[in-house]
């Protein structure tokens, strides 16, 4: 009896088709997904913008061979490089996601869904340019915010229900399916020509989370969205050329996604694609802290004029949290780099509770020196809440929880101070969004003349205006 596999192709997985068809077809109408959109934008670049204040980040950024132009290549915001749409996404993929300070989405799996516009911004630059060149319209920046909202709504959905971290695998896997579909669909691909790309972003090779974890921390967790963003643009180009797809690569057998890489089980989905990511999505406005953390540090920040004087006496603190910040971010020990003590919640409050601040300077070798820092921490616990871990989840809370209790030496307790829904959070949007345009405006000021950063300003204060502004144009303002 024979045991030949079948060589008969099969039909492409539901999900890549359902990617696919999104990517493509689905039409958005949400007024509000296009409005946080354009907030989205804005605070993207700027915190690229910041990125740029540090040489480990500039460093890595671009062209491969020093020197290298680009003729009608994409334009870097914030720098002077004109480089092809690969290595540019590559380079604002990486300021963008530098400092930790862009946007989150929190679910099964964690990301930052805009790690997605190096890729997409960078794409659509060099596709207006080229087309200009040619005679041609060019992409408009409405394309560039209707390409956002898909990617964060393919991230993000996938995301709700599919943890990739608890099988090792780096949330990044996403940005490179992510950016792959919706730059395919700006490259103008057919359906089935982004069914191929998006199957080769889950066929590539897939970054472990290695760098994101004691005892390894380190800055690669950094650039890795740069990485995966231009890997998405690059396999996108590639099925542009008419390469060929791999319609099981998810399903099949020993060899496809699932058994491979996810323990055999196929990705589950809590509802269909829209505009409910970019909708919901978490700004990170006051402080470049990992998410989990976010609201740790507002209670931080709100004991700090009733502790600073206080802190030899203190004896012990507790955090009370959700189970993905214990999991994550809940470090003891020595931290060796910026990266590892962005990622550890007990030196994300101990900077507050001391300094009454929490920047992204305070990551570096000289604030981590002080050691008050490392003396407050060790007399911190973190201890796990039923309740906040519960409401993480649930799509009508999505709260992201923490509470600090403060005893001191003698005995006495500080009443514990408790946030349940960051700055950042939907929720607060009304307080947030002017103090998110605050957060951009500082961020043009660090690169840009003043002439500029008016010029920059006027392009996007109007929405309407921002919209039906070509792509290269407005870039052609950041550099």
């Amino acid at each position: 009896m024979s045991t030949a596999t079948s060589a008969a192709r099969p039909k492409p997985d539901q999900v890549l088709v359902d990617i696919a068809d999104y990517a493509a077809n689905f039409h958005l109408t949400s007024a509000e997904a296009f409005q946080t959109a354009h907030y989205c934008l804005l605070d993207t670049l700027g915190c690229g913008f910041e990125a740029l204040s540090y040489p480990a980040c500039t460093k890595l950024l671009g062209p491969v061979v020093p020197g290298t132009v680009v003729p009608h290549g994409a334009k870097v915001p914030g720098t002077p490089w004109q480089l092809d749409p690969v290595q540019a996404a590559f380079s604002l993929g990486a300021m963008i996601r530098w400092l930790d300070f862009n946007d989150t989405w929190l679910a099964a799996e964690w990301g930052h869904p805009s790690d997605n516009l190096g890729g997409i911004l960078m794409a659509a630059d060099w596709l207006s340019r080229t087309a200009v060149a040619a005679g041609r319209k060019p992409l408009l920046m409405q394309d560039v915010l209707a390409a956002m909202i898909k990617a964060h709504e393919i991230q993000g959905v996938i995301a709700l229900g599919n943890s990739f971290n608890r099988v090792g695998l780096d949330h990044v896997v996403l940005v490179k399916v992510a950016t792959t579909a919706v730059v395919a669909n700006l490259l103008g691909l057919t359906r089935d020509e982004i069914v191929n790309a998006v199957s080769l972003a889950f066929v590539d090779g897939q970054s472990l989370r290695t760098y994101r974890h004691a005892p390894n921390t380190g800055s690669r967790k950094s650039w890795a969205a740069g990485d995966a963003t231009s890997r998405g643009v690059r396999l996108a180009l590639i099925a542009k050329s008419g390469e060929m797809g791999y319609p099981s690569a998810l399903t099949a057998k020993t060899w496809g996604f699932y058994d491979v890489l996810f323990k055999g089980q196929p990705f589950r989905f809590d509802r269909p694609y829209g505009s409910y990511v970019m909708e919901n999505v978490l700004f990170k406005i006051s402080y470049p802290a990992e998410f989990h953390a976010q609201t740790a540090v507002e209670c931080a920040m709100q004991l700090h004029p009733l502790v600073k004087d206080r802190l030899a006496d203190i004896a012990k603190i507790t955090i009370r949290t959700h189970e993905s910040a214990i999991r994550i971010i809940d470090k003891k020990g020595p931290l060796d780099n910026p990266a590892d003590r962005d990622h550890c919640i007990q030196y994300m409050v101990a900077v507050p509770l001391i300094l009454g601040r929490l920047t992204a300077a305070d990551y570096e070798d000289g604030v981590a020196a002080d050691p008050r820092i490392d003396a407050l921490r060790e007399k911190m616990t973190c201890v796990e809440d039923p309740r906040f871990s519960k409401e993480y989840l649930d799509p009508e809370h999505r709260s992201i929880a923490n509470g600090i209790t403060i005893e001191f030496n003698d005995g006495s307790k500080m009443r514990e101070v408790v946030v349940e829904y960051p700055i950042g959070h939907r929720r607060r949007r009304k307080d947030g969004i002017p103090l998110l345009l605050d957060k951009f405006r500082v961020n043009l000021a660090r690169r840009f003349a003043a002439k500029q950063q008016q010029s920059i300003l006027d392009a996007v204060d109007d929405p309407k205006r921002l919209a039906s502004t070509p792509v290269h144009e407005l870039v052609d303002l950041m550099v």
